[in-house]
């Protein structure tokens, strides 16, 4: 168990499916509060919830308001929503599909950080801040482009951002999963979902609530022990 999780309220963007509402679960079990901002409901009636579309700056603007307004303050910001590309090879790339993709997968993250990140500078209490990246943001993937730019800049966005608010006590970390089983994978060939586990060493898909767990360490005050050590003198760090 978490306990310096207990108390601690908790964003979660794209919380009412999938990985998003795992890690809402998780929080939740261990005492956190937990609000889904989601174009969807989430189906468990102990997650809050607050409708929320990633690309609008007026309605991430309204996310934050509405959280303080009822909960008083904001620990943590789950940045995971994001949605899948049309996989092809770049001379036949599907410029509108590239646009959606990096518009909802990094602008988004970028932009939820954004407006929940004044929350916290004005609390003057610190926090944490978990941008959800991929496996494809570090290693080639076939016939992937939005996906694989927008996860990859995800990863070293949130490095940076990391730096620069490690005096404020804003954690910044990213996290970056391999193949899930989620109810998306569950739509796709069994050819598609084969060649996944192929190449997973565990030889099986991960399953949500694996990434959950290593979601909610890095929002504990355990993980800040650990994290918060990786910096150094010369303004360096290390990225877990």
């Amino acid at each position: 168990m978490l306990d310096s999780l207990k108390g601690k309220v908790a964003i979660i963007t794209g919380g009412s499916s999938g990985i998003g509402a795992a890690i809402a679960k998780k929080f939740i079990t261990e005492g956190a509060l937990a609000i889904s901002a989601d174009i969807n409901a989430p189906q468990d009636p102990q997650v809050d919830f607050i409708k929320t579309d990633v690309t609008d700056p007026n309605s991430l603007k309204s996310l934050g308001e509405k959280v303080i307004d009822k909960y008083k303050h904001i620990d943590i910001l789950v940045a995971n929503a994001g949605v899948a590309e049309k996989k092809a090879p770049v001379s036949e790339l599907d410029e509108d599909n590239w646009n959606k993709v990096i518009n909802i997968d990094l602008t988004g993250v970028v932009l939820t950080n954004k407006y929940i990140v004044q929350q916290m500078e004005k609390q003057a209490s610190g926090g944490s801040i978990i941008n959800m990246s991929s496996i494809l943001g570090v290693v080639g993937g076939a016939k992937s482009q939005a996906y694989s730019a927008a996860k990859a800049g995800v990863a070293n966005y949130t490095k940076s951002q990391a730096v620069t608010y490690a005096q404020k006590k804003i954690r910044f970390n990213s996290v970056a999963p391999g193949y899930v089983n989620t109810p998306l994978l569950k739509t796709l060939p069994k050819e598609t979902t084969d060649s996944m586990v192929s190449k997973m060493p565990i030889g099986r898909l991960a399953e949500p609530e694996e990434i959950a767990n290593v979601v909610a360490f890095l929002a504990s005050d355990e993980a800040s022990i650990v994290t918060g050590a990786l910096f150094n003198a010369d303004g360096g760090y290390t990225a877990l």
